[in-house]
């Protein structure tokens, strides 16, 4: 085998990446293996202690990373920790961003219609999971645009492809984030660099504990009947594992996609390919 074929085509030996939700279940393992891969990592989360915890492991095993505290709906705060990261490691090559999630306030019960779904409780999904998106684009974006390359890799969702019953502000911020990593992939090459490239991942059904009380029963630790529908219509039938995102996440990163821009790929074990017949 010619190891130096496979080195020039996924190396990310010493890039920079900065993950924001990196304090997370999903980033925080992208985190960790992007550590493992030589990549520089910058750890950004709202809560500094999830963040640092995330970046000792990535140091414990031998890579290079820091913590910092950001959030992501707040502009200045994303500058500040733009500032931090480029204080550090000079340049931002990769930007994951990981920040999101659902809340139960903005998900339709026997308790709570969807016309009595407060906006306010909407608006908190769709602002975490888009605005959350966008505003990081922006800030680190604008790095890339100066340095006239770098690598976006947005987390959009199943429900952008199919919208789930009872989350309707999560499908529908989803989707948004779908459109807008296409929208963002002209726009960047067409206006600032040809080699900026923009893309998505759309994980199928991973526990979180943004979805954990909606599919696994809080007392007895089985399936909920919303969970047991998603494992019968998951070929694999199985719930995904963090590290089952790194391979294709690696891919995407690495100059073996220089030439993949403006989709989003599917890690979903099937989900999205089966009709339930």
């Amino acid at each position: 085998m010619n190891n130096n074929y496979l080195e020039e085509l996924f190396s990310l030996e010493d890039k920079v990446a900065v993950v924001t939700g990196g304090g997370g279940v999903l980033c925080g393992t992208m985190s960790r293996a992007l550590g493992r891969a030589g990549v520089r990592v910058a750890v950004l989360d709202l809560i500094p202690e999830a963040a640092q915890n995330v970046a000792d492991d990535v140091v414990a095993a031998g890579g290079e990373a820091i913590a910092v505290r950001c959030d992501v709906l707040d502009k200045a705060s994303l500058e500040a920790a733009r500032d931090v990261v480029l204080a550090r490691f000079g340049r931002v090559d990769i930007l994951i961003n990981g920040a999101g999630g659902n809340k139960k306030q903005a998900t339709t019960s026997p308790d709570l219609s969807f016309f009595d779904l407060p906006a306010d409780a909407v608006q908190w999904v769709f602002n975490l999971n888009f605005i959350g998106t966008l505003l990081p684009c922006q800030v680190f974006g604008r790095v890339m645009a100066d340095q006239g390359e770098g690598i976006i890799l947005n987390i959009s969702s199943m429900n952008a492809f199919r919208p789930l019953t009872r989350i309707p502000a999560y499908s529908a911020a989803k989707a948004a984030v779908s459109n807008f990593t296409q929208w963002l992939a002209v726009h960047l090459s067409q206006e600032y660099s040809p080699d900026i490239r923009v893309n998505a991942i759309a994980p199928g059904f991973f526990l979180t504990q943004q979805n954990r009380f909606l599919l696994i029963n809080e007392e007895s630790g089985e399936l909920t009947p919303r969970g047991r529908t998603i494992i019968d219509h998951t070929p694999m039938a199985r719930f995904g594992h963090p590290e089952d995102l790194i391979g294709t996440v690696l891919w995407l990163l690495s100059p073996g996609a220089a030439f993949v821009h403006g989709v989003v790929v599917p890690v979903d074990g099937g989900f999205s390919a089966f009709s339930g017949v």
